[in-house]
C-alpha cells in the first residue's frame, strides 16, 4: 500500500470523525445495537469539532493524532496517542483510539499506523503502551496480537449516558519489543 502518514491539522477533523463513526458503523454491527450505530451519522459535526480541538490544542505536548492518506489529501486512517490514562502516566503511553476506513482493512494501513504511534510513544519517553478495546471485537484483537500486544487482564465497562454498556478488555505492548515488523 502506498500511503502518507503524517501528523493531523485541524482541516482533518471532519475526515477523522468521518472514518471514526465509518468505521465503529462497521466494526460495532452485531456487537452493538444497529440504533446506536445508526444514529452516530448525526454526531459528525460534533465529533468533528472534538477532533478540531485536540488537534489544535492537545492537552500536552505528548498527545498526538496521526493520519493515514492514500493520496496525501483523503484521509482514510489515523491514530490518537498520549499518556495513559489510568496508569503511570510518566512511564506508559496509550493509543487512545485507530481506526481505518472499512474499504481499506486489511490493506497495511492500520499497521503502518500502529508502527507509527508506537514508535512515537517510544520516543516520548514511554517504555510500554496500552490500548482499550471492545471484548466482542474478534477482528481488533487479533489485528493488535499480530503486532505483538497482549491482554493484561485488566476488564472495565464503560456505560453511555443511552444506557448501552461498551465491555472493553486492555492490551499492552513493551515499547522496545513494538517494531511493527
Amino acid at each position: 500500500m502506498d500511503a502518507v502518514i503524517r501528523p493531523a491539522a485541524p482541516d482533518d477533523a471532519e475526515a477523522i470523525a468521518t472514518v471514526h463513526i465509518r468505521t465503529w458503523q462497521a466494526a460495532y454491527r452485531g456487537q452493538l445495537p444497529d440504533q446506536f450505530l445508526d444514529q452516530l451519522s448525526g454526531q459528525l459535526p460534533q465529533r468533528a469539532d472534538f477532533w478540531r480541538t485536540h488537534i489544535s490544542n492537545p492537552p500536552t505536548p505528548q498527545h498526538e493524532v496521526w493520519v493515514g492518506a492514500l493520496d496525501k489529501k483523503h484521509v482514510e486512517g489515523f491514530i490518537a496517542i498520549g499518556p495513559a490514562r489510568d496508569a503511570d502516566p510518566k512511564i506508559t503511553g496509550e493509543v487512545y483510539a485507530i481506526y481505518v476506513e472499512p474499504e481499506n482493512w486489511g490493506q497495511g494501513l492500520g499497521r503502518m499506523l500502529m508502527t507509527q504511534g508506537t514508535r512515537r510513544l517510544a520516543s516520548l519517553g514511554f517504555s510500554a503502551a496500552l490500548l482499550w478495546v471492545l471484548e466482542s471485537n474478534a477482528q481488533a484483537r487479533r489485528f493488535y496480537e499480530i503486532a505483538g500486544w497482549s491482554t493484561d487482564g485488566r476488564t472495565k465497562i464503560e456505560t453511555r449516558p443511552d444506557g448501552i454498556e461498551l465491555r472493553e478488555v486492555s492490551y499492552k505492548i513493551t515499547l522496545s519489543q513494538a517494531d511493527g515488523s
